[in-house]
């Protein structure tokens, strides 16, 4: 077993009173509102090669280890008080394989750049939305990205991971291999039992893409809701929608905003729905259906997750009663506490998966109060916003998405009970010392 000195790593290793340490500890966390939690040692790993020597020394020492993807989760999940914490920032390969179809990517990945690779080949691959999201936490997690209406969550795609086990070992887990190492992999989120440095995605043929938006006043709220409830759900496949509710930053009046995404040569048609939606005026109220890159969905959707913002965020996925879920939603929108933050909607309809995955949980409608601020002295509203308003729509709640959820404040499920017996029966085979840290817990605050 190895020793752990500093010098066998190509990356870097350094102890929490080590120069340097801070700066590397406020690196790995994308949020403005940073944590007060010390891992004792983190790594800053160069290569998959480092991954595993962090893991074998924090094995020996009896450490604990979390994991940074390298991306923006809003509750950074992997810093936790003491043990190691192994930052894969550093590994973001994206590598196209023409005779198979499929990409090799690091966790660190992000999404524009995965496509901006993909573009190249004439493929695709269903990233997520904001364009620093890092490809890691985005298929742990399940992964709703661009056009998953149509290939389902991104994690389905996954056919394989290279994962860095708790006893330091390199596999290759697939359908034939670690089976269940790749089940765990498909949608368990930050329960996952190793270090995946390697996705192994299927990819798809490029799509052509249209847009389209609508704003409406919030005197509307009702009815929109309603639509997104009963009707956006089942809309094509093919076209997404995205509902915005709250002030844009800086103004006073909150609206509603409607973002229609089309994937398909017939895409301008599929967006005939928003302007048949009951509610929508005559006279026009957005912009009309209009092609669009990949490149600048992502420069608009990035302004939906600002950097260097404080953020707090939660959301349930509900098929509940309208009349209920249009009560919460309302009840979630009044009480905004500020200009920037908002309430978002998201109408996914029904996806039934096709292969095996831990991923197992999902409902017609997704809802979620976004948080956004500037001040610390505000904290305390804007987290209370989103954890009080969330817990109120609990009785119409099929569970969290896991990219969102913060369970340390309200803690819900992210995967069915099935799942959850069969995933806590892996990491009992897989790693039985607990060496990985789990989902985040108000224990581990």
């Amino acid at each position: 077993m190895t020793t752990g000195g500093r010098s066998e790593f190509t990356g870097r290793l350094v102890g929490r009173y080590d120069p340097g340490y801070e700066r590397l500890r406020r690196a790995a966390i994308w949020n403005a509102r940073r944590p007060d939690r010390f891992p004792d040692l983190i790594l800053l790993a160069a290569d998959e090669a480092d991954v595993a020597r962090g893991v074998r020394l924090a094995a020996d020492r009896g450490m604990r280890v979390g994991i940074r993807s390298g991306g923006h989760s809003w509750i950074a999940n992997g810093v936790r008080n003491g043990g190691l914490l192994i930052d894969l920032s550093r590994l973001a390969e994206i590598r196209f394989d023409e005779a198979t179809g499929l990409v090799a990517l690091g966790p660190a990945a992000r999404g524009a750049a995965v496509d901006a690779a993909l573009a190249r080949f004439g493929r695709f691959f269903p990233t997520g939305h904001a364009p620093s999201v890092g490809v890691g936490g985005f298929l742990l997690g399940g992964g709703y990205g661009w056009n998953s209406r149509v290939h389902g969550p991104a994690c389905l795609s996954i056919e394989a991971v290279d994962v860095v086990t708790a006893t330091g070992e390199i596999v290759r887990a697939d359908a034939g291999e670690h089976p269940g190492l790749l089940w765990a992999a498909r949608g368990c989120g930050p329960g996952f039992f190793g270090v995946v440095t390697r996705f192994h995605l299927r990819t798809y043929r490029r799509p052509t893409i249209h847009r389209a938006v609508r704003t409406y006043p919030l005197d509307r709220l009702d009815e929109v809701v309603t639509w997104s409830q009963e009707t956006a759900p089942w809309l094509p496949a093919r076209l997404e929608i995205a509902i915005k509710i709250g002030a844009p930053p800086g103004e006073a009046e909150k609206v509603i905003t409607i973002v229609g995404t089309a994937f398909g040569e017939d895409g301008a048609a599929l967006l005939d729905a928003l302007a048949d939606a009951p509610f929508a005026s005559p006279t026009g109220d957005g912009s009309p259906p209009s092609p669009i890159t990949m490149a600048d969905l992502y420069e608009e959707s990035g302004r939906w997750s600002e950097a260097g913002l404080r953020w707090a965020v939660d959301g349930i996925w509900t098929d509940g009663p309208t009349a209920d879920v249009v009560a919460g939603t309302r009840a979630m929108v009044e009480a905004i506490p500020g200009s920037g933050s908002f309430v978002f909607i998201l109408p996914w309809g029904a996806y039934r998966a096709d292969v095996p995955a831990a991923w197992s949980v999902q409902a017609a409608n997704y809802v979620s109060p976004v948080a956004a601020w500037t001040d610390p002295a505000l904290d305390g509203r804007h987290r209370a916003w989103v954890t009080d308003t969330t817990k109120a729509m609990e009785p119409v709640s099929r569970g969290v998405q896991f990219s969102d959820a913060d369970p340390a404040s309200r803690p819900d499920s992210g995967l069915s009970p099935r799942s959850q017996s069969r995933l806590a029966d892996l990491r009992h085979h897989y790693d039985p010392n607990r060496v990985f840290t789990s989902y985040l817990t108000a224990a581990d605050l």
